[in-house]
């Protein structure tokens, strides 16, 4: 839970820093500003409060890994969901607005992160997780999405190195084998679920793996 709190509170902080003229730059999600990404991690926030407040009475039916739907086709940017994430960071107008908001919202799903008990069993998506295992599986998402922030803007700084190796060591467990050690974690993880393809060399050393990338989490 501690990684979860310092990862969220790196990616918002990247966030914050970033200037104005970059919420117009592309991001590493297909079809996706920057902006777009950021109004994304509002609705996150708010999925992380309204998980952590839906308790459940039943065994928990998923952990940190097998929360994830993994699909071989990466999003296009056409799903109406997604669409409608740009709508909405569009209507923003100004980045300074966005960045309130995702501070006033992801700062509150950062408390009440803290303040959850790790066993308290909670629904979501018609799951039950405990909520460590919950907060667990989000370093990911918010791993992979401050990646997808810097993309293209070489100037903002990486996720954290904890971050990057929990969130290599889930990705593994979900392919069911390791990335080749000569692969950084930062390339295992944009390589593994397709934000980036790989170099001969590197689809050489993948072997039988490179057949069943990417890994599209959802």
């Amino acid at each position: 839970m501690d990684l979860f709190a310092r990862s969220w509170t790196a990616l918002r902080r990247a966030v914050t820093e970033l200037p104005d003229e970059d919420f117009a730059q592309p991001s590493g999600c297909a079809g996706w500003l920057v902006r777009d990404l950021a109004c994304h991690l509002v609705i996150d926030a708010q999925d992380v409060l309204i998980t952590l407040v839906t308790p459940a009475e039943t065994e928990p039916s998923r952990d940190a890994v097998t929360y994830w739907e993994v699909s071989a086709t990466p999003p296009t940017g056409d799903d109406p969901l997604d669409a409608l994430i740009v709508r909405l960071a569009a209507a923003y107008e100004e980045p300074r607005l966005l960045k309130f908001h995702l501070d006033d919202v992801g700062s509150a799903a950062g408390r009440a992160a803290g303040l959850a008990d790790p066993d308290l069993r909670v629904g979501t998506r018609g799951e039950v997780l405990t909520a460590g295992d919950y907060l667990s599986a989000y370093v990911l998402e918010w791993t992979l999405h401050h990646l997808d922030l810097v993309a293209h803007l070489p100037g903002a700084a990486d996720p954290p190195a904890e971050g990057l190796a929990r969130s290599r060591d889930m990705l593994e467990k979900i392919a069911g084998t390791a990335f080749p050690a000569s692969f950084s974690d930062k390339d295992a993880l944009l390589v593994g679920t397709g934000r980036r393809a790989p170099a001969d060399a590197q689809k050489a050393e993948l072997g039988e793996l490179a057949a069943r990338l990417p890994l599209v989490l959802g």
